[in-house]
């Protein structure tokens, strides 16, 4: 461990750093407003202690910026949720002020304390898939908005309104056929225009960034996209949050990440365990649709393995929460093996390595009869289409596991 940690809180107009010891003795802190020279101003005061670590209170968030400026300087970094340092302030016994030395000190405490510390590294090919999913995201956000004002007015000049999904071309349709009766009419006629431009413009914008984001997925180089239901959207989130699966030790860490494993609310010798709310709702919402696309595909291994937890007496939920496990599951699997493959081609190109070695590391999910809910494709599909041709059912089970009976 450090001898010095240096906790940071960072604001949109400052910084505040507090260092302690490893006895959590402060030993001197800093406030520097935030500029070109933040991080410089930083390192130069923290000379004196060779020895040191930054922890930075959310470094995905408002201390991203800083964190990956600190990893540039060749500095170790720690990521602090602000969860965790808001716990460790509530507990403190002594000056519990709410202010920016208290809330650095609390960073810095709650990094000496945790076991499960996550060190920031400098951003690679996830982080371009993090921006374009988040970019497609908000676009659909945005879309839903439009079409459901849309949906509105549409009512107020119809009797009945649109009782389906509404698209740019089936509402201009409906407004060509409708008349305005009044001043008040042309007025909502002129609205649902206005909206309806709105509309084809996110249209517009949708398509762009999908075809980025699929460009970015087949960059990667990712086997990801061999799972049913993972097209460019879904891999791009998944991959743009995890960022680096060997920080999950196991496959059930994951699942607890991403909420498909359930939470025990036990108490005494009663042991009950609901569902999970918790976890990175982005990929639970990635798993959620590749479940529902594969339950809507009758010739996919997601819609046998549904079919089989129906047919055991679970109800629709449950055999959906069961199937979105097990998606989670095969994702961890296929994560796993690009981590391994990426490992051993860096390998092969470092010192003594040799070209092709890494032939053993990436088979396992790569070969075919390692197959998870799929057909591994070599870059993204851009459809979520069935096969025109009917294939033989396949395990369900990941690589690692097919000496065991399928389920």
């Amino acid at each position: 461990m450090s001898a010095v940690m240096i906790g940071i809180d960072p604001h949109k107009g400052s910084h505040t750093a507090v260092a302690i010891s490893a006895a959590e003795e402060p030993l001197g802190d800093l406030r520097v407003r935030a500029g070109a020279a933040q991080a410089g101003l930083l390192v130069a005061w923290a000379a004196g202690w060779p020895e040191r670590t930054w922890a930075v209170e959310g470094a995905g968030g408002l201390g991203h910026l800083l964190a990956q400026q600190l990893v540039a300087a060749g500095e170790r970094v720690l990521d602090v949720p602000p969860k965790l340092a808001a716990r460790v302030r509530l507990l403190e016994a002594g000056d519990t002020n709410k202010n920016d030395p208290n809330d650095a000190l609390s960073v810095a405490v709650a990094a000496l304390r945790s076991k499960a510390r996550r060190e920031v590294a400098a951003e690679d090919h996830a982080a371009v898939l993090k921006v374009w999913a988040k970019r497609h995201r908000d676009l659909a956000r945005a879309r839903n908005q439009v079409a459901c004002r849309l949906h509105a007015v549409l009512c107020d000049l119809l009797a009945g309104g649109v009782s389906k999904e509404i698209t740019a071309a089936h509402a201009a349709r409906i407004l060509e056929q409708v008349t305005p009766s009044g001043p008040v009419a042309a007025a909502r006629h002129e609205l649902a225009g206005q909206f309806l431009e709105d509309l084809r413009g996110l249209d517009v914008q949708l398509r762009e960034t999908k075809k980025k984001l699929a460009i970015a997925v087949r960059a990667s180089g990712t086997s990801l996209t061999g799972v049913f239901g993972f097209g460019p959207v879904n891999t791009g989130t998944v991959i743009g949050d995890v960022t680096d699966v060997t920080r999950f030790p196991s496959r059930d860490h994951f699942a607890s990440y991403n909420g498909t494993a359930p939470v025990e609310v036990s108490s005494g010798n009663r042991k009950i365990h609901r569902l999970s709310l918790r976890g990175n709702r982005r990929i639970n919402h990635a798993l959620h649709m590749a479940a529902i696309t594969q339950i809507r595909h009758r010739h996919s291994d997601g819609r046998a393995y549904y079919d089989r937890k129906i047919a055991e007496g679970k109800t629709h939920k449950e055999a959906l929460r069961c199937l979105k496990r097990k998606i989670s599951d095969a994702v961890f699997a296929r994560l796993q093996a690009d981590a391994r493959q990426a490992a051993a081609t860096a390998a092969a190109k470092g010192p003594g390595g040799q070209p092709g070695n890494d032939s053993d590391s990436s088979a396992a999910g790569l070969h075919p009869e390692h197959r998870l809910f799929g057909q591994a494709t070599p870059e993204p599909a851009t459809t979520l289409r069935p096969a025109t041709q009917p294939r033989e059912p396949r395990s369900l089970k990941p690589a690692a596991k097919k000496t065991r009976p399928n389920p």
